[in-house]
């Protein structure tokens, strides 16, 4: 909940299931995998144009190896 934007909902699948998600509050969102995480199976989502939470997603704590991948898709970014 502390690397959503503010006022956005949290959001979980259910284990092999399908998800379908609206973003409706600008901002990046760190979707990840629950029995993958720890290996680094995370999604970055830019919705519009409001990177205001950027700085707190990126100081947030993650397991090594998603650290480590969040890390390369930033940079993939220039962010």
């Amino acid at each position: 909940d502390d690397v959503i934007p503010a006022g956005a909902t949290p959001f979980k699948g259910q284990l092999s299931q399908p998800l379908t998600e609206t973003f409706t509050v600008p901002g990046v969102y760190v979707a990840g995998c629950d029995p993958h995480f720890g290996l680094g199976m995370v999604a970055v989502i830019v919705v519009g144009d409001d990177l205001s939470n950027l700085d707190a997603v990126k100081a947030a704590k993650y397991p090594k190896k998603a650290q480590d991948r969040l890390h390369e898709i930033f940079e993939e970014l220039g962010k």
